[in-house]
């Protein structure tokens, strides 16, 4: 992240960090994103300067919170609504178990904490009309959960529009009628609320257009809480939509903050495209923010001229406040994982992930297979960079074809690639890479190649924009390039989803991780031991920035 004394760099939380939910709170400043399928579940960030930003807790890390297993691709969590109110904060957020074709089973929750860090509540049931909701605190004292409401039946428009419903917070329940506040403006699609109340007026700020190239935010207000609500006249407020220049594209889902100085910024959604005519996004969907100011009549405009999303925006006037950033290298010589690893689905336990075991060494016990919803044995990061690699040093000895453990570069159970080391009836121990396209096991190094039994090997990937390459190195040796330059841009939202008569079958809404993993498909849960795992990137804002004046 930049230093610069004037600006904010966008993105600011880069990497899969999508549906921002942003608060202060006195001096401080939390975001929330959404995690879809991995676990923990919900990222929250921190600032004092809107400049600098550190992951500090994931609020859902039991599995009484938050039971994922089987649970869909870009399923689990979709947009966390975070808030303080009286001594105590507040996260509202959705639990998705199906979301292809026309329904949609999507739970909605609350959890409390006395602490940002936690511990955080178990979660009290809401409701399951649709998705995206969000708590209001009015300020007498009620509480309003907010949503959209979803319709599944033929010939309707799904997103059926934005409801509204007090929440007693005594009883823990819904109570009260439902109100149906507010349907949305032309672009349709009309998810992602929030209320905000000022200047007497109530404000509902929506994601419109969809999470792709047309995402998009409006503003609507009101003089009554439930209603009805009047659109902003020049609605967008924001949006990229129809322009591809910008670098910063799909704006949209956004959230509304006031600093301590009386400055205004939301946070939203962006992605990056790969460039040069690809749109696809591999670093997933991002957060950026935006300053903005309010006018004479009411409305709230960014403080720019237009709608569109800018690269550099005015930081506030508050003193810099830089954060501590991860370590390029993690040795596993902590008790537990650090905040950046994140699991698929199912919380760490000692049955299949151990760093106590082997002392200085990630000890993961094989599962089920890459393809799995249910039990797999990896850990992930997310790529935050277009250009960036990471390496590693494995202890395998696998004792049948059933028996792989590796480096995996990760979209999800449909998409990847894997360098795995696994054993051969002829060949004995080797390596090679897999991969899952659209769900068909592909196999890219013929033949595999030959390893030392129960010898080191260290294993690496590098990244450039839409190139992946995988290296390998036996037994102290030098690296060595395995396979050819593989398609990095399938691992991305645009290439996962999918639509059949006119019906989503499979969605992307995630982002690429890079993994360590085991499987064990014999179920005996051979182990492999991982010594340290390092993640470089170079500059990143700065070399981005250069190449988009380049035209890439």
């Amino acid at each position: 992240m930049s230093t610069d004394t004037i600006a904010i760099n966008n993105p600011i939380l880069p990497g899969f960090n999508p549906d921002p939910s942003i608060i202060r709170v006195g001096e401080d400043y939390y975001i929330a994103t959404s995690t879809f399928q991995w676990f923990p579940g919900v990222q929250i960030h921190h600032s004092r300067d809107l400049v600098h930003w550190q992951v500090i807790a994931h609020p859902l890390n039991r599995q009484s919170q938050l039971n994922m297993i089987g649970n869909p691709d870009s399923g689990g969590i979709w947009a966390p609504c975070l808030s303080y109110n009286e001594g105590a904060y507040y996260l509202v957020y959705t639990d998705v178990k199906s979301h292809a074709g026309a329904y949609k089973d999507t739970h909605n929750y609350v959890v409390t904490a006395q602490h940002i860090r936690g511990p955080w509540s178990e979660p009290v049931y809401l409701n399951s009309s649709g998705f995206d909701p969000s708590l209001f605190h009015e300020e007498d004292g009620t509480k309003w959960i907010v949503n959209m409401q979803w319709d599944f039946r033929k010939d309707r428009d799904p997103f059926n529009g934005i409801y509204i419903r007090e929440y007693s917070e005594t009883e823990q329940r819904l109570v009260g009628p439902s109100y149906r506040i507010y349907s949305g403006s032309p672009l349709g699609l009309t998810e992602g609320p929030h209320i905000y109340k000022k200047d007497g007026y109530y404000y509902l700020m929506t994601a419109e257009g969809g999470t792709s190239y047309e995402h998009a935010v409006t503003l609507a207000r009101s003089r009554t809480l439930t209603g009805s609500y009047e659109t902003d006249p020049l609605a967008p407020m924001l949006t990229a939509s129809g322009k591809p220049e910008l670098r910063l594209q799909k704006a949209g889902h956004a959230s509304l903050v006031e600093t301590q100085s009386g400055e205004w910024y939301i946070a939203h959604l962006c992605g990056r495209p790969l460039g040069k005519g690809d749109n696809r996004c591999i670093l997933g969907r991002e957060t950026a923010l935006q300053r903005c100011v309010w006018t004479e009549d009411g409305w709230l405009r960014l403080a720019h001229v237009g709608n569109s999303p800018q690269d550099q925006v005015q930081r506030p006037d508050l003193p810099l406040y830089p954060l501590p950033q991860r370590a390029e290298r993690d040795d596993f010589d902590a008790e537990r994982l650090g905040l950046h690893w994140q699991t698929l689905r199912q919380p760490v336990a000692e049955d299949w992930l151990s760093l106590a075991e082997r002392p200085g060494y990630l000890r993961l016990k094989g599962m089920e297979s890459p393809n799995s919803k249910f039990r797999h044995s990896l850990i992930g990061t997310r790529q935050q960079a277009f250009r960036c690699e990471a390496e590693t040093a494995v202890e395998f000895e696998p004792e049948s074809y059933q028996q792989m453990a590796g480096l995996i570069y990760y979209y999800n159970s449909q998409n990847y690639y894997y360098l795995r080391i696994s054993r051969d009836e002829a060949m004995g121990v080797n390596i090679g890479i897999l991969a899952n396209d659209h769900g068909v096991y592909y196999e890219h190094t013929t033949p595999f190649i030959q390893l030392e039994a129960g010898a080191s090997c260290r294993l690496k990937l590098t990244l450039n924009y839409g190139e992946l390459q995988f290296y390998y190195a036996p037994a102290g040796g030098p690296w060595q390039a395995i396979g050819s330059r593989l398609d990095a841009g399938k691992i991305s939202d645009e290439y996962a989803t999918h639509m059949v008569d006119g019906y989503f079958t499979d969605w992307g809404f995630t982002g690429a991780f890079i993994g360590l993993c085991a499987h064990d498909l014999s179920g005996a849960r051979k182990s492999a031991d991982f010594d340290y795992f390092t993640y470089r990137e170079p500059q990143a804002y700065s070399q981005d920035m250069e190449e988009k004046e380049e035209g890439r």
